[in-house]
């Protein structure tokens, strides 16, 4: 009886013992599944955050490019401008010194460019591949006479060519007689406004009173300005004291910005400022002489070799 009993409790505990046995294992296989689950999620967060941070920095590469060319932008107007190639035998022509006109109208940049010769017969502003497609918009050739340092001419073609932004290089494909398209890199940098080189620094004249002759145009001719006029200069701008010749203008329009008449009988006086001496700036004039008012756009330039001390006469 008793061996009956001491079997029946070795049995028991053998199969507490298999019970713990088998418990500890499933567990094992729990913490090995958890851990194994934590470490994919980890792996998938550090592909994401991997992910998130190549997008942010697309995003931000696009933008700064964005940022870049907008300000590469120009005002409308007409340019002098640097022109260069990736090749010797893609080039403006040698009496041009590298320099071309760029025009800039309602914010499209132009830049036309007078080539060494008549071999390159056109251009297109894009790679080869596409050039050579079916309906394709080709740049077609103008004919210029380009003079070189000895005043020797001679006729070649020319070519308007699209600027998509100033100081980077763009794609331009050509095409020449042999009839294959090649695939080229150009940039346009330094643009200078046309006539900015000539006009007069104002910031080295001295503080003071002046008078100074200034020539006009526009109109019917019939008005005018008084030449020689007063100008006054601080701290390198200046402001000039314009006389009509006609007491019928009730106001002026000089940078966008409107000026009435600083005098009440008489001739129409104003006090406007002046951007600059030897280049021709845009002032616009209301006139009342007519049955209804008039706005007139008038040229009017101020030639700096006439400028004198109001007290000196110097």
């Amino acid at each position: 009886m008793k061996a009956k009993t001491l079997m029946n409790k070795i049995i028991i505990v053998g199969g507490l013992s298999a019970c713990l046995l088998l418990g500890g294992c499933g567990a094992g296989q729990a913490a090995d599944a958890t851990s194994a689950e934590s470490t994919v999620v980890a792996q998938e967060s550090t592909a994401a955050q991997a992910e998130s941070a190549e997008a942010i920095a697309g995003t931000t590469e696009a933008a700064a490019t964005e940022t870049a060319q907008n300000e590469a932008q120009l005002p409308d107007g007409v340019y002098t401008a640097e022109f260069s190639t990736d090749s010797s035998m893609f080039h403006v022509s040698e009496a041009c010194d590298g320099k071309e006109t760029l025009t800039v109208k309602d914010g499209v940049m132009t830049i036309h460019i007078s080539l060494g010769s008549k071999k390159i017969l056109n251009l297109y502003p894009g790679l080869a591949e596409d050039a050579a497609k079916d309906g394709a918009v080709l740049l077609e050739p103008t004919t210029d006479t380009v003079t070189y340092s000895d005043g020797m001419t001679e006729e070649v073609y020319g070519f308007d060519v699209p600027v998509p932004v100033i100081g980077e290089e763009f794609n331009l494909a050509l095409i020449g007689t042999k009839g294959k398209w090649y695939d080229h890199k150009v940039k346009v940098s330094d643009p200078v406004a046309e006539g900015a080189a000539d006009t007069f620094d104002l910031s080295a004249v001295e503080d003071g009173s002046y008078t100074i002759e200034l020539t006009m145009e526009g109109g019917s001719g019939r008005a005018s300005i008084q030449s020689p006029a007063q100008l006054a200069i601080a701290d390198g701008a200046a402001t000039a004291i314009l006389e009509w010749s006609s007491p019928n203008y009730d106001y002026m329009l000089v940078n966008g910005e409107k000026y009435l008449p600083v005098n009440t009988e008489g001739n129409s006086v104003f006090e406007v400022p002046v951007e600059a001496l030897d280049a021709p700036l845009t002032m616009i004039g209301d006139t009342v002489a007519m049955s209804t008012p008039h706005e007139v756009e008038y040229t009017v330039t101020f030639h700096s070799e006439t400028l004198e001390s109001a007290e000196s006469g110097k």
